[in-house]
């Protein structure tokens, strides 16, 4: 189609999915606006989604303009190099297959309302993704990233408290942790009601560790709110804003470098851990998908695999012959 260019000459800055759309002032075509804002009034994202969709059709509609052709009536052909070129570009598979998934529901989408007649991503599949375990910790690692706030003295200790455990007990995403508002605590303090992805609500749960961090938390919240800016907002900075993802990353980022455990300590691997300690102690699958918030239970499903590392880890303490070494004769 068009004037095409060797896909093996098209230099790594051209096809940079973050950068080259915003660099090359490459608008998208009207109908890809008019697929976005169906996603946002109809279908409900989020803005943090459907950023990602932009961001992605966007790479898409950058690598078509360098070959000359329009990104609505594009082939399987150009979807297939645009997808290679980011593989060989070392792109994760997860991204690759998250980009196609985006342009899948585009022309899903243009076929339904006969923009076009064909959908030329319908026969390409999936990249193989490697099954990764989620970071998470154990109870022990737990109970003692809890507590660093305690004794670390680095940065807010009755906020920072609260966060984990409230994180950790009601397997709060962080966009759902950001979001908490007083009004939207439970009277006990021993949960909440939380918007989650496709701005669908549920209820959580805190334990009774979380609710005492609350309780501390609330009287130094209030000393730190200023009156010419108030906020509902639960967690907020030291400035009185509201806290921000990057803020709650940063702390979480804080105790993960100071932390005994060797894991690479992010704020979803507290969520990781909430689920994989339920599913450990019994707790039915689907119980555990609607504490999670998940749309699918196969992604809830990948916390049962978690058990078999569970079982090689009592085994390894346990057994004679496990990784200790056996000091019997």
């Amino acid at each position: 189609m068009g004037n095409k260019k060797d896909p093996a000459a098209l230099s790594r800055d051209r096809l940079s999915a973050a950068g080259a759309p915003e660099k090359q002032k490459i608008p998208l075509p009207q109908d890809m606006e008019t697929y976005l804002s169906y996603l946002r009034s109809v279908r409900g994202m989020s803005e943090r989604t459907l950023q990602a969709y932009r961001n992605d059709l966007a790479a898409f509609t950058v690598y078509c303009f360098n070959y000359g052709v329009d990104p609505v009536t594009a082939g399987t052909s150009e979807i297939r190099m645009f997808i290679g070129e980011m593989s060989a570009q070392g792109m994760a598979s997860v991204s690759v297959n998250r980009s196609l998934s985006s342009i899948r529901g585009l022309y899903r989408w243009f076929c339904r309302n006969n923009i076009r007649d064909d959908n030329p991503s319908s026969q390409l599949r999936n990249l193989k993704v490697p099954r990764n375990l989620p970071v998470f910790l154990w109870e022990d690692e737990m109970a003692e990233f809890a507590e660093l706030p305690e004794t670390a003295g680095i940065l807010w200790p009755d906020r920072d408290k609260a966060l984990i455990h409230l994180m950790y007990s009601g397997g709060l995403r962080i966009s759902e942790t950001v979001s908490l508002t007083l009004p939207v605590l439970d009277r006990d303090l021993l949960g909440a009601r939380v918007i989650g992805k496709g701005n669908k609500e549920r209820h959580v749960f805190f334990s009774g560790e979380g609710r005492e961090a609350l309780l501390a938390w609330l009287p130094c919240r209030k000393n730190g709110i200023i009156a010419e800016r108030p906020t509902e907002r639960l967690f907020i900075s030291r400035r009185g804003a509201p806290l921000s993802v990057s803020g709650i990353r940063f702390i979480i980022g804080k105790y993960a470098g100071i932390s005994s455990t060797v894991k690479n300590v992010h704020p979803h691997a507290l969520r990781h851990s909430f689920a994989t300690h339920l599913v450990n102690y019994g707790c039915d699958v689907r119980v555990v998908q609607e504490l999670l918030g998940h749309a699918s239970l196969s992604t809830t499903q990948r916390y049962t695999h978690v058990d078999i590392e569970g079982l090689k880890r009592v085994y390894a303490e346990a057994h004679p012959h496990g990784d200790r070494k056996n000091t019997t004769k």
